[in-house]
């Protein structure tokens, strides 16, 4: 959906600009956009209002919406559709947020929690990423950082001269492997002094929480190591640390749900170009991780993010905690702009309250 130079952003509006007449024909705008796909013409609306208007009379305010970015007409003659301004707008004053049904509360926590009671922290959050695919239609996404797992074990197993196998154990049984440079000719009894120095301080701990206090140990010459064994525990940190995109986990479901309602060539392409996104992984970790930033479920709306500004979607994120509170990660989803905010936002935010709740558990 294009913007279509637009003279306002949507925190430049307000409800104020907008008299009764206006906002309602609005809102039937964008519902009708995201029920349908379809542009509405004036005088399907001047039939389904609840005011009496005649279709001159709502092209006019059409025409008022449309000096305000708010909508646009794709074709001369044609209905009209909500920009992403005005999507964002829908969004943030007058989108009504429904409540999950009961129903939906439960299908959430049997798939998820009484799945967590039996698998993996991965397996869950993969489950968690199928079942938000399932029930929104779109294309499920779950962003996790490997370094924040609590650990149980560390270990360093020589394969070459100058290559070792790091062996990390979590708390939940999951075991993380990478491969490490170390100099040629470094003794075995480094590594076992490096792993018996980090089991000594690592259990119950995430990586990150030990990397800064080992850190200022070894800065303070406090470490007791040898010089040898200090650059072993610290090639080991870096190698473990997180932050980087490549140290963090996307996990996308679904994605064929997105090829469900193709409705004009034009759709194809655009869901073509947003498979093209989903694969440029570390643009999606980056966007994905601007939502770790802030609590509570984040919305971002075609060209509001770089990555999806093409192929005109949107995703609806929310983050999810640890034990400690702390946020390791997002989940939400991918989609069309026309996506069922109203129902995905509080579906989204459950499921990490559900997935928070299973990891503190």
């Amino acid at each position: 959906m294009a913007s279509h130079d637009l003279p306002l952003a949507a925190g430049q509006l307000s409800l104020a600009q907008l008299n009764e007449r206006s906002r309602e024909i609005f809102r039937r705008i964008v519902e009708s956009y995201l029920a349908t796909g379809e542009p509405v013409g004036s005088r399907n609306l001047a039939r389904i209002l609840p005011m009496t208007l005649s279709p001159a009379s709502v092209r006019n305010v059409m025409s008022d919406l449309e000096q305000l970015g708010l909508v646009y007409a794709p074709h001369t003659s044609a209905g009209r559709l909500p920009t992403e301004v005005g999507l964002r707008f829908f969004v943030d004053a007058l989108m009504q947020i429904g409540d999950l049904t009961e129903n939906d509360r439960r299908a959430i926590e049997a798939q998820v929690a009484g799945l967590g009671q039996v698998k993996s922290v991965e397996a869950v959050l993969t489950e968690a990423s199928g079942l938000l695919s399932g029930l929104s239609r779109a294309a499920g996404v779950v962003l996790t950082a490997k370094s924040n797992q609590r650990l149980k074990h560390i270990e360093f197993v020589r394969l070459e001269p100058e290559r070792a196998l790091v062996v990390l154990v979590g708390e939940d049984g999951q075991i993380e492997n990478r491969v490490l440079n170390i100099a040629v000719g470094l003794p075995t009894s480094a590594l076992i002094e490096a792993a018996n120095f980090l089991n000594a301080r690592i259990r119950g701990r995430t990586l990150t929480e030990l990397k800064g206090e080992i850190e200022q140990r070894l800065k303070e010459g406090q470490a007791e190591l040898d010089e040898l064994t200090q650059n072993i525990v610290a090639a080991g940190l870096a190698s473990w640390s997180g932050g980087e995109s490549d140290e963090r986990k996307l996990i996308v479901r679904g994605q064929a749900h997105l090829l469900e309602d193709l409705k004009v060539i034009a759709d194809l392409e655009r869901v073509r170009l947003l498979f093209d996104d989903l694969e440029t992984r570390r643009e999606v970790v980056d966007l994905l991780g601007r939502a770790e930033q802030a609590e509570g479920v984040r919305i971002f709306i075609g060209s509001e993010n770089k990555l999806f500004s093409l192929s005109g979607s949107s995703t609806i994120v929310a983050p999810y905690h640890d034990a400690s509170g702390q946020i390791v990660g997002v989940l939400g989803v991918i989609g069309p702009t026309r996506l069922n905010y109203a129902r995905i936002i509080p579906m989204v935010d459950y499921t990490a309250k559900v997935v928070s709740k299973l990891l503190g558990s």
